[in-house]
């Protein structure tokens, strides 16, 4: 059960080295079922953004399968990862996995198979790389989400849905 409450700071100039703590050590356990490179996503990976602080990454494999769930869960369990298994993820045909435990996680990462459509993470998140006004809307309206309810991560994640959303209509 997750206990972090949906907390936005200010950026951290430490994320970047934390996802770099992890990023190889995660490359290494997953090496063989790999189809790209393990990339930071999220807000934590906007240099200047506030965010939740959880480092979010992306691993991709050929193709999601369910009998890999175990295999993927060992690999990653060897490194400390817990498989934390969200809501959707079978349906949308992706594993989650945190670190160092579910509860009070300090970094989230998501395997899907290359048949997911992971591409707009990328394109979002280059673009308010980019478009610093865009990042500063975007951190207003997660800074508001989290102040209505620091605990309902369903609202939250559905009142940035359509920012999102506008974003990714234009790129």
């Amino acid at each position: 059960m997750r206990r972090d409450p949906i907390d936005i700071v200010p950026a951290d100039p430490g994320w970047p080295t934390a996802y770099a703590e992890q990023h190889d050590q995660v490359a290494a356990a997953l090496g063989e079922w790999l189809s790209g490179p393990v990339e930071h996503i999220g807000s934590t990976s906007v240099p200047g953004l506030p965010a939740k602080p959880i480092i979010d990454m992306l691993a991709r494999v050929p193709q999601w399968e369910p009998s890999l769930t175990g295999s993927l869960t060992a690999a990653l369990a060897g490194i400390g990862w817990v498989h934390a298994p969200e809501p959707a993820d079978d349906a949308q045909r992706k594993w989650s996995f945190c670190y160092p435990d579910i509860a009070w996680r300090t970094h989230h990462l998501h395997v899907v198979g290359e048949d997911w459509d992971w591409r707009p993470l990328l394109k979002f998140r280059d673009h308010l790389r980019s478009h610093p006004d865009d990042a500063a809307e975007y951190a207003r309206i997660k800074t508001d989400l989290a102040a209505a309810d620091r605990h309902d991560r369903p609202a939250y994640r559905a009142g940035k849905a359509p920012f999102i959303e506008s974003i990714l209509a234009r790129l």
